[in-house]
């Protein structure tokens, strides 16, 4: 049974509306694929293959991974410098970034002025210019060397060329960076109804009890949307730990993030091969705690709208 000339026309008039809309998602759907979806598929490919940018690539099968999970002590040390900083620097930032929030939220005066002041870290703290700053305040003869000169500590201490204190200097300066979480967490806060904290107080709860019945679940969701990003953020540092350690990891490796060391075999050794299937297993952990993230999400995130 044919369908109605009406049907046809009004077929025909919903093709031509939703042409135009492809029209317009065109130029990010070239992108995508040029861009993101293509070099993605030759980056999964050159994974299986020996290839060093000069000679065609040769298939190797799995050999790039074998090498990286059984072979390379670098691999896992590169690993272990990242995974310590991510579980170091992730709730270091998170926790500025909520208390300074907290505290702006008290209606403070000027609170346009403080929240840009805050939230600048975040525009400048990862640009070239602040790790070489943070060269120059961790080094021997920095700032936090003069400072501790006035308590009459040993003054000759290079933090950044100490191993043992390197990374705490990488984790220090990412923490700094707490303005874009504060941003999310302060409009947040200014959601929440007073009425809530009221009704609280008149329970007795004090404010550490305020805090946990009231502004944790309330927050939740923007905790884990923060906790997501800031997430995927530190695995895919690199320029501080560039910078500071002049683009080796030092010293003795301590600040080897991965990413560092992905870079070292892509474009300094170039093992392209190697270096992309590096690429990929940091996407498969990234992805593994996207999913774990998710997964467990329904257990402590509480979202106003969810009805039992």
């Amino acid at each position: 049974m044919s369908a109605s000339p009406r049907t046809r026309v009004r077929v025909r008039a919903r093709h031509r509306h939703n042409g135009w809309g492809y029209l317009f998602l065109a130029p990010w759907l070239v992108g995508f694929f040029l861009l993101v979806l293509g070099p993605m598929a030759a980056s999964l490919a050159l994974s299986f293959t020996d290839f060093n940018l000069f000679d065609p690539p040769k298939w190797i099968g799995l050999d790039n991974y074998r090498q990286a999970f059984f072979d390379d002590e670098r691999f896992w040390n590169a690993l272990r410098v990242t995974f310590t900083y991510v579980f170091a620097s992730v709730p270091a930032r998170l926790a500025f970034a909520l208390a300074v929030a907290m505290l702006l939220n008290r209606g403070v005066r000027g609170l346009r002025v403080y929240r840009a002041v805050y939230y600048l870290p975040s525009l400048l703290g990862g640009s070239v210019a602040i790790a070489v700053l943070w060269r120059q305040l961790f080094g021997s003869d920095g700032l936090l060397n003069h400072f501790l000169s006035w308590f009459g500590a040993d003054t000759g201490h290079s933090w950044i060329a100490d191993p043992d204190t390197s990374l705490l200097t990488m984790i220090v300066l990412a923490a700094w960076q707490f303005g874009s979480p504060m941003i999310i967490f302060l409009a947040g806060l200014r959601q929440i109804p007073q009425e809530l904290y009221e009704a609280a107080e008149l329970d007795g709860a004090g404010p550490i009890a305020r805090f946990r019945a009231v502004t944790l679940p309330l927050l939740s969701p923007l905790i884990f949307f923060n906790l997501l990003l800031q997430v995927i953020g530190a695995f895919q540092a690199f320029t501080p730990a560039y910078v500071v350690s002049n683009g080796t990891g030092g010293p003795s490796d301590s600040t080897l993030f991965y990413t560092l060391y992905l870079y070292e075999e892509g474009f300094t050794q170039f093992h392209m091969g190697y270096a992309s299937a590096l690429a990929w297993v940091l996407f498969a952990v990234i992805a593994v705690f996207s999913a774990i993230a998710f997964l467990s999400s329904k257990y402590w995130v509480h979202y106003a709208d969810v009805r039992s």
